[in-house]
């Protein structure tokens, strides 16, 4: 899928010189993360985890691990917030945990640039309009992730991704990718109040606090 329709060449070709100039440099933080993670988290090193992509094809995309596997006496997987370790909250912070998220893009999966890939359970809640998000390749950042991140409500966040589908361009690409350097740097957004990453999207009713790993 390394031209899918609605991902124009020129758009797959800087994702790829971006990326292949960009791992030459970070390369030894990506192996230093790496051995970080296996130490303070556990293997395996990488959290993977089955997504909607481009028409709602599903893939799995690759993150590092942020939480344990931590679990109560029932053999209940414990709450985010309690199993996420002070490594995972730097890497979350700094938005280093989607590193891996390249290796996405590599294949064709993703893109530098566009709407966050979700959960799968998320496709059934969605409405026609919402649906649309996924005539573009999803991004490891995008205009939503600029303009408020888990700390904005999901219709605002649905409305940003529909606004980028309708208006996306080069220069517009451009400048999310500057001003998501900008936002990493001053860790803006990263969670949403109460919760360890942004409550869960039960469909567009009023929301009730029910969460769940989204890593």
């Amino acid at each position: 899928m390394l031209f899918p329709s609605g991902s124009p060449t020129s758009k797959r070709l800087i994702d790829l010189l971006v990326i292949l100039f960009g791992l030459v440099i970070i390369a030894p933080l990506i192996l230093l993360i790496s051995v970080l993670v296996c130490i303070y988290n556990g293997r395996p090193i990488l959290f993977r985890q089955q997504r909607p992509g481009y028409k709602g094809v599903p893939f799995f995309i690759y993150k590092f691990r942020t939480m344990t596997d931590d679990r109560d006496s029932y053999g209940n997987l414990l709450p985010d917030a309690d199993r996420i370790t002070l490594l995972g909250r730097f890497l979350r912070a700094s938005s280093m945990d989607e590193l891996p998220e390249l290796l996405n893009v590599l294949r064709g999966e993703m893109s530098l640039v566009g709407p966050r890939p979700l959960l799968m359970e998320y496709l059934d809640l969605y409405s026609r309009e919402q649906m649309r998000r996924h005539d573009v390749l999803p991004g490891i950042t995008g205009w939503a992730q600029i303009n408020g991140r888990n700390d904005i409500t999901w219709q605002e966040k649905f409305a940003l991704d529909l606004w980028y589908v309708d208006h996306r361009n080069f220069w517009l690409d451009i400048k999310i990718l500057f001003l998501t350097i900008w936002k990493v740097i001053k860790r803006e957004g990263v969670t949403q109040t109460g919760y360890a990453t942004t409550e869960y999207f039960t469909g567009n009713k009023e929301p009730d606090r029910a969460t769940r790993n989204q890593n």
